[in-house]
């Protein structure tokens, strides 16, 4: 076997149903916390203040904004240090887990998560501040939460639209996986199982938004797809995903949805691995691709950017803005007309297409 190199990360994990007040409390308690800042969006601070009543609440943070805007980094940093907090406690999807990470960056402060979307950044050390439409990422083991909460049953008042893109956010982390800059073995197969579990429950919660069982199922595969992309890096769809979130201020779930097979359709075949992995984990060894958009027409998600709000004249800038992060370890090499192309298709909501290398290089451009 070529020299593998796999870098893990320490976090403790509860899966549960129907039992995250009680989990919370006594993960407060193994932490020796005893100033709580609970960090959750205004729609979900009821669920909050529930969850944590056996909690040694000091104040509750509720200025969350997608994407972690600069200026909310700034606030939750303010607020921790004005009520000495001494743990910070998110409830809430993906920003609510985030702005939580924005305070942990630069105050060291540990968070424990609760999740209520299928996001998975509360398996992943990676961090993201957006800024004048310009969003930044990085990784830093100070951001990984210590302790993650999964209640399935939290999940249960999440609508079906958003219950499947954001599934599909977590699919995205496994496929990502890879051929991110640090794929894996371990992450792969990591990634494989994350795939099956999410592929197999997410029809099944759009037939029945009340099956706990399929929603245990998802946070399973949502777990598996964040860890394996912590181990493996961002790859060509998450940097495609964070340049028009940041810049463009697009809905997070959604958007990754919409990419997703797009992305899929230029990097698979000249991913052969990639292709084998997806082929496993859909159990499809002819027309892997074809599986992969037979899942997508059961669940109905969004398909296009221009849906999103994207406007068809952003179009060029938004290709230049991407180009500028094209990882240099994606299986081919990306032009920029193979990416403006992608970027129309994906405005437009056409059916994603698997991309020969030898089509569109006609004014190849720099990266």
């Amino acid at each position: 076997m070529t020299r593998v190199v796999y870098e893990s990360w320490g976090q403790r994990v509860v899966f549960g149903s129907g039992t995250a007040r009680q989990d919370v409390a006594a993960e407060v308690t193994g932490l020796c916390a005893s100033r709580v800042l609970v960090i959750a969006a205004e729609g979900e601070r009821a669920l909050a203040e529930d969850i944590c009543k056996d909690v040694p609440v000091v104040a509750t943070f509720a200025g969350v904004k997608p994407h972690v805007p600069a200026d909310v980094a700034q606030a939750v940093r303010a607020a921790a240090r004005e009520h000495a907090a001494d743990l910070l406690l998110s409830v809430g999807g993906g920003s609510t887990t985030g702005t939580a990470k924005a305070a942990a960056l630069t105050t060291g402060l540990p968070v424990l998560a609760v999740p209520t979307t299928y996001a998975g950044s509360e398996a992943t050390p990676v961090w993201g501040l957006t800024e004048e439409g310009h969003k930044r990422t990085g990784v830093d083991p100070k951001v990984l939460p210590r302790v993650v909460v999964y209640d399935a049953t939290l999940m249960l008042s999440l609508p079906t639209r958003l219950s499947v893109t954001s599934g599909l956010n977590a699919l995205a982390h496994c496929v990502d996986a890879w051929w991110a800059p640090r794929h894996n073995p371990i992450s792969s197969a990591l990634a494989v199982e994350g795939v099956r579990s999410l592929a197999s429950s997410l029809p099944r919660i759009v037939a029945d938004g009340q099956d706990v069982a399929a929603r245990r199922e998802i946070l399973f595969g949502t777990y598996l797809g964040a860890v394996a992309f912590a181990g493996a890096g961002s790859g060509l769809h998450h940097k495609v995903c964070h340049v028009l979130g940041g810049a463009y201020d697009l809905e997070h779930a959604a958007l990754h949805s919409v990419v997703l097979p797009h992305v899929v359709g230029l990097n698979l075949p000249s991913a052969p691995d990639a292709a084998r992995h997806l082929a496993a984990a859909l159990d499809e060894r002819t027309d892997p691709f074809g599986a992969l958009l037979a899942l997508y027409a059961r669940l109905e998600p969004p398909c296009s950017l221009r849906e999103l709000g994207l406007a068809e004249e952003e179009l060029d800038r938004a290709t230049d803005l991407v180009m500028a992060q094209v990882p240099d370890s994606n299986p081919r090499r990306v032009t920029h007309d193979e990416m403006r192309e992608l970027l129309g298709r994906a405005w437009r909501g056409d059916t994603p297409l698997p991309v020969p290398e030898t089509v569109l290089r006609t004014e190849e451009r720099p990266r």
